[in-house]
């Protein structure tokens, strides 16, 4: 089928049909091949991206901004302290301004609704770089992590460890629907995947013939896994909440013990970053050689950019 993205917002892969993502992974491909080649075209020559940021970020900021300069675009950092952002200016208004002077918006920040807003109301292509509930260029980024390491997304399974509910868990949760992977949330019943959520992946998944599960059984969760995967146990916001989570996510600490429990010598490790070593996974995991966290942290920007030009050009 003709995919023909442009003018879209990336806000959740809910939006997203598997073949739009296996569209915007095929470009992810290629601009790498011309990365590697250090081929520079200049497709986003004359266009400016303003990039919102509420929350700091290393990866995030990183993958959009060299993105965007690469191909010869313009790329603006704002903070809450250099724009009105629902402050003596409402956000809808705020939306409307930026979408009169930008060629796309990037928000990084903390609620859905107002990355939402600007889709709504700026009239160009909105991206999510994080919210509290979602955080689909990182999904991106580990299903193309994932396939250069198996060749094939279908049928693989993802294990994610510890803190389910989250934004990354629950990104990678809809990737994996959508294209046909059989994912695995291991974690606590107090922090187990929001029940709306996961119902509707599971939907999804019957429909890819894949499979949705929660289980607080490593043993159950673990066997046969392709990929283990774990997060920090407070995200951004939480550190209050930090002794808290070591007492309930002990258990699911990743380790090699974890990683043996899969079977398969060839499982690999992910985490989004950036990762508390020693606390949701050990130093010897992460630095080993079934580690992948360099090569996903790599491919953001790929994707990233991908998705910016699926969705200007």
């Amino acid at each position: 089928m003709s995919v023909n993205m442009k003018g879209r917002s990336l806000l959740t892969l809910l939006d997203f049909s598997s073949e739009e993502i296996r569209y915007l992974l095929d470009i992810s491909k290629q601009v790498k091949m011309e990365s590697r080649s250090r081929l520079r075209t200049e497709r986003f020559k004359g266009m400016t991206l303003a990039m919102i940021f509420e929350k700091r970020s290393t990866r995030t900021r990183l993958a959009f901004e060299t993105a965007f300069a690469e191909e010869g675009g313009h790329a603006i950092f704002l903070s809450p302290n250099d724009i009105h952002l629902g402050t003596k200016e409402s956000l809808e208004d705020t939306a409307r301004v930026l979408g009169r002077m930008v060629d796309a918006i990037m928000f990084r920040g903390y609620k859905q609704e107002t990355v939402e807003k600007l889709a709504e109301y700026s009239g160009v292509p909105v991206y999510n770089g994080l919210t509290d509930d979602f955080h689909p260029t990182q999904a991106l980024a580990d299903l193309m992590t994932i396939e250069e390491n198996f060749g094939r997304l279908k049928g693989v399974k993802v294990v994610f460890m510890g803190d389910t509910r989250n934004n990354v868990a629950t990104s990678l949760m809809i990737a994996c629907a959508k294209m046909g992977m059989n994912f695995v949330a291991c974690g606590p019943e107090e922090l187990k995947p929001r029940p709306d959520i996961f119902e509707r992946c599971q939907e999804i998944a019957r429909e890819t013939s894949a499979s949705v599960s929660f289980t607080s059984n490593l043993e159950e969760a673990l066997a046969g896994a392709d990929v283990v995967y774990t997060d920090v146990w407070a995200s951004m916001g939480e550190e209050d909440k930090e002794k808290e989570r070591i007492s309930l996510l002990k258990p699911y600490q990743v380790n090699k013990r974890v990683m043996e429990m899969t079977g398969k010598p060839e499982t690999i490790f992910m985490h989004c970053l950036p990762a508390v070593k020693g606390q949701e996974v050990t130093y010897e995991v992460i630095e080993g050689k079934q580690s992948r966290v360099w090569d996903e942290a790599e491919n953001r920007k790929h994707t990233i950019k991908a998705v910016m030009i699926a969705t200007l050009l």
